[in-house]
């Protein structure tokens, strides 16, 4: 990694000058974001602080990773770090100094900003429970790893129309959604032999598209091909001039999906004629000794090792405060073969604890965030930190978890609700059950605030679809709306799936009560 390092570090002292050519207003904002994206940072909507993100490879989370995050944050002095929808970690509101020194110092300690914004291969996502879940086919980690690296590796040389995504997942739930990307992979088992299913093309955003599926399976060996030849695909077919339209599922709306995937497959022969890209992985062997509890909480998992378990932390919106983020390092340090694993959901799992372990871990992750599906809903950082945000998504998700506490509404009813900010779909509100997307809206002559509303959103393999947009919903409105979702389904004594498709009138009652 010597020479990648050299390389990276190389880059930094041109950016803190660019940074502070940008400060002084040499530089506009588009065309400092043009440049930052690609370093990993982006500047806040105040113009005179920065975000850096750091790309945590697959979520995998070491304790060597965790304790750097934390010692920036308290260098910094920040109060929280920002788990984001991509298994990513954000440091928000520092200096152009702060940012480039953390740069370099995660570039020697072996964390990464590069390439974690900007148009370029982003952190690759995976299931966050592969390989210990109870139903998944096989471990996909060692996989995402390997791609995550290959990108690593020569993230400088990258020239791509805009960012890309790849991701695996362990089973048909798709939670890194293979369905919804531009280049997903699934594992499957045939006659006890593990492949891969291949999806391509999808992506969220303006103009979300779900994947198309490739009919032939594909050896875990062969996944490499499988990514350059995406990359290349896209590098030669992808749009440099009109950027609203420089993503892979505007080529495949373009071509169609059969002549996109005949380009696809024609891309894979050329990279295949090459050679020289085959992996071989080891996978991790689970042997700890487990230990049985009885105690039952919606934050614990069993694991399929028995008497092995693995406790979930969401905390509200993705804002970790660095004083619980420092106990949950304290504790796991302590505990023998645990892991950590960042989720697509602004939460995180502690994975490989015996049930003592795990009751400890539960108790100590008491009151640090959610414990209902409404309180582990997912908000993106928003206004008033965000340059493109729109909306105040993170307000919004506390001003809801608190008129429902407000309201004594705080049993499990409603699903998690997705909350973007803006149309850059961050939290993936098309493919939720309940999404909302941050705008501004004319309403009798006065510019408002509304959250247009999309319902019905699902992802797993089979069932993955988008939303409906039922229209908007005035901003203020929004924790109403949902208190009175909420009171017809605890009302009804149903649970919230059976209640929505079975009251179909009386939802678009509501819905179209709050509608503007």
């Amino acid at each position: 990694m010597k020479d990648l390092n050299d390389i990276l570090i190389g880059e930094i002292e041109g950016f803190r000058a660019l940074g502070y050519k940008f400060l002084n207003g040499e530089v506009s904002k588009m065309d400092f974001k043009g440049a930052s994206g690609g370093m990993g940072v982006y500047a806040e909507r105040s113009g005179k602080k920065f975000m850096i993100r750091f790309r945590i490879p697959s979520g995998i989370a070491s304790i060597k990773d965790l304790k750097l995050v934390y010692d920036f944050a308290k260098r910094y002095k920040l109060k929280s770090i920002h788990l984001t929808t991509r298994q990513a970690v954000q440091l928000h509101g520092i200096t152009i100094d702060e940012v480039c020194d953390a740069m370099e110092e995660g570039i020697k300690k072996g964390l990464y900003s590069r390439g974690s914004g900007g148009n370029f291969p982003r952190n690759v996502a995976v299931s966050p429970l592969s390989g210990v879940e109870v139903n998944g086919v096989f471990d996909v980690s060692p996989y995402a790893l390997v791609v995550g690296q290959y990108f690593l590796n020569k993230v400088y040389t990258y020239k791509l129309p805009r960012k890309f995504k790849v991701a695996f997942s362990s089973n048909e739930n798709d939670e890194s959604h293979v369905t919804a990307t531009d280049l997903g992979f699934l594992a499957v088992k045939e006659n006890g032999i593990e492949y891969f299913k291949v999806y391509l093309g999808g992506g969220m955003g303006k103009n979300s598209k779900l994947s198309v599926k490739r009919k032939q399976l594909i050896k875990p060996e062969d996944i490499l091909y499988h990514v350059e030849a995406i990359t290349e695909l896209f590098i030669n077919e992808g749009d440099y001039v009109n950027k609203g339209r420089a993503r892979i599922r505007y080529i495949k709306e373009r071509m169609g999906e059969e002549k996109f995937i005949n380009c696809y497959n024609s891309y894979l022969e050329k990279v295949k004629a090459k050679g020289n890209l085959k992996i071989t992985v080891e996978s991790k062997v689970y042997d700890k000794v487990g230990v049985e509890t009885s105690i039952e909480s919606p934050r614990l998992f069993s694991q399929k090792q028995k008497g092995l378990y693995s406790v979930y932390v969401h905390p509200t919106g993705g804002i970790l405060k660095i004083e619980n983020l420092k106990l949950i390092i304290d504790k796991i340090e302590s505990i023998k073969d645990s892991e950590v694993r960042l989720t697509m959901t602004e939460g995180l799992y502690i994975r490989n604890l015996n049930g003592k372990e795990a009751e400890i871990m539960i108790e100590l992750t008491e009151g640090m965030g959610g414990t209902t599906a409404l309180e582990c809903s997912m908000a993106c950082i928003g206004v008033p930190t965000c340059q493109m945000g729109i909306l105040e998504s993170q307000r919004t998700l506390r001003e809801i978890l608190s008129y429902f506490k407000e309201n004594n509404l705080t049993k499990d009813i409603l699903p998690p609700v997705h909350i973007s900010g803006c149309t850059n779909s961050c939290t993936v509100h098309e493919i939720g059950t309940i999404g909302f997307c941050g705008k501004k809206k004319k309403i009798q002559d006065e510019l408002t605030n509304v959250f247009e509303l999309h319902f019905g959103g699902d992802i797993g393999i089979g069932k993955t679809r988008l939303a409906k947009n039922y229209g908007d919903i005035k901003e203020e409105e929004v924790p109403k709306f949902l208190f009175e979702l909420a009171s017809a389904v605890n009302n009804s004594n149903k649970v919230f799936t059976k209640w929505i498709e079975q009251n179909v009138d009386e939802l678009n009652q509501i819905i179209n009560k709050y509608l503007v």
